[in-house]
């Protein structure tokens, strides 16, 4: 009787699967909008029926073989090892198949060119400020001593190379402050990507002189630690990103604030 109703079960098993087959077949040739979220339940519901089908059988030819071991042998006796053994077997597949499912329809995550692209609006040019957003130094004087990279923000710095015309600049007190600053960026490999050359490394004596800069340039964005700066451009660029630990009040609408560009992009 158990085996009359596995046999029954089976077919009808078959013919859902193979209901569930025309319904595709059908989808398929109509296809929509609204039929995408259907084709994925079914497909779904496919994957299931064919697990049981195929589980169940290699189940049972296991059984069979081993029965036939039993009976050439001389006995006849199914241990409970064995009937242990069978349903361990039969549950680690299923748990295979469940995590095979869920790998399967996990939302995939987005690379970080994609993220760097979608939080810049796809904007084409952009101009940043070199003190206290690429560099660990955060005045001319300390440029004066050395100029150091921040590790942090080298991988976002490389993406927006990629997708955008980037312009980096800064106050300097001298020659040699300029001098400390490009081989730094060069030491970090700023420039072996294509995306950035030394001629858009811009140095100035005033902080108006940056101001100045961003003005001819017109980018899409500017990237820049002083508020005062960022007031004054907000009526000429497009966006504005704000490197503050504070947010300060009354900020026009196109001016973001985050406490360093790596955190913009959520790598922190």
């Amino acid at each position: 009787m158990a085996d009359n109703s596995k046999e029954e079960f089976l077919n009808l098993i078959k013919r859902v699967g193979a209901f569930l087959t025309v319904k595709i077949s059908n989808l398929l040739r109509d296809l929509d909008s609204r039929s995408i979220g259907a084709i994925a339940g079914l497909a779904l519901a496919v994957f299931f029926t064919w697990r049981l089908l195929t589980l169940p059988s290699g189940t049972q030819r296991r059984q069979h073989k081993s029965s036939a071991g039993a009976t050439s042998s001389g006995s006849s006796t199914c241990t409970t090892a064995d009937v242990t053994c069978s349903k361990v077997s039969t549950s680690s597949e299923y748990s295979g198949s469940q995590n095979a499912v869920k790998e399967l329809f996990q939302p995939v995550k987005p690379t970080l060119g994609k993220i760097v692209r979608k939080r810049l609006n796809r904007g084409r040019k952009v101009t940043c400020q070199l003190l206290g957003v690429i560099l660990e130094e955060s005045s001319p004087e300390e440029l004066q001593k050395q100029a150091t990279v921040r590790p942090s923000v080298l991988e976002v710095l490389l993406e927006i190379t990629k997708c955008c015309d980037l312009y980096l600049m800064e106050r300097v007190l001298d020659d040699e402050s300029e001098k400390k600053v490009l081989v730094a960026l060069e030491d970090a490999g700023v420039f072996t990507s294509g995306g950035l050359v030394k001629d858009k490394v811009l140095f100035c004596g005033t902080e108006n002189g940056r101001t100045s800069f961003v003005r001819q340039l017109e980018p899409d964005w500017h990237i820049d630690t002083n508020p005062e700066i960022v007031t004054q451009l907000a009526r000429f660029i497009k966006y504005q990103l704000h490197i503050s630990a504070i947010k300060p009040e009354g900020s026009a609408s196109n001016i973001f604030t985050t406490t360093s560009l790596e955190n913009f992009f959520g790598l922190v």
